[in-house]
């Protein structure tokens, strides 16, 4: 499970590696559930034809889903990460799945607590090539009782127990549980798929390819 992540700010980074321009309202750096931030979804005009308009757009949402039949925003706090195995079936995420609702979170690090000391030791993930990650999510609106439209999104997981890598994490008794980092040529393949086209996205990434460290300790995993 991610419950802690860090959003990247650098307009010319964000341009460069996303091609997207960020929301006019900055979201926030250090995000936990219920705090906004980026995220990437088709630009809903996408198919017309017409030049001016991206294929993306960065919106500002809710880290955490709020389907539509929630009757406040408290529930972004059970809802920021999907399981894969669940995701079409849980009553909070079944529609924006159904729908094909898919969006990018960009992120320059994932935090997750090792154990391995035998208390928990927040630990910073990043990719070793320094870039940014482009985590797989669904995202929702939702209409608040005061009639404001909110955006929202959850992470996609996949269970990650085999991992060399991500199984460092979380509890020993724990199932060990992986975000799905996007490759970069395959982020529009992944906005554009269906729910039935999904499961060739929700891989591992590799181990080699990721780096830790505890962010006083400077520990190296």
């Amino acid at each position: 499970m991610c419950a802690h992540y860090e959003s990247p700010h650098d307009k010319a980074l964000l341009k460069k590696h996303f091609d997207i321009d960020l929301p006019s309202e900055l979201a926030k750096r250090d995000v936990w559930p219920g705090y906004k931030s980026t995220f990437i979804r088709r630009h809903p005009h996408a198919d017309v034809g017409d030049d001016a308009v991206p294929p993306r757009e960065a919106l500002l949402g809710s880290f955490g889903l709020i389907p539509h039949w929630s009757k406040d925003d408290k529930i972004a706090s059970h809802t920021y990460n999907a399981r894969s195995e669940t995701v079409a079936e849980k009553p909070s995420f079944r529609d924006a799945w159904r729908r094909a609702q898919h969006c990018i979170i960009p992120a320059q690090a994932i935090y997750e607590p090792d154990w391995r000391s035998g208390k928990a030791v927040s630990t910073r993930i990043t990719l070793t090539n320094g870039e940014p990650m482009g985590l797989a999510g669904l995202w929702a609106q939702w209409r608040s009782p005061q009639g404001e439209t909110v955006h929202s999104f959850t992470m996609l997981t996949i269970n990650a127990d085999e991992h060399p890598f991500m199984r460092n994490f979380h509890k020993p008794q724990d199932e060990k549980r992986s975000v799905v980092i996007l490759s970069p040529d395959r982020y529009d393949d992944w906005l554009q798929a269906s729910a039935g086209e999904c499961g060739e996205f929700l891989r591992a990434w590799p181990a080699d390819c990721m780096a830790a460290a505890a962010p006083q300790q400077g520990l190296n995993l």
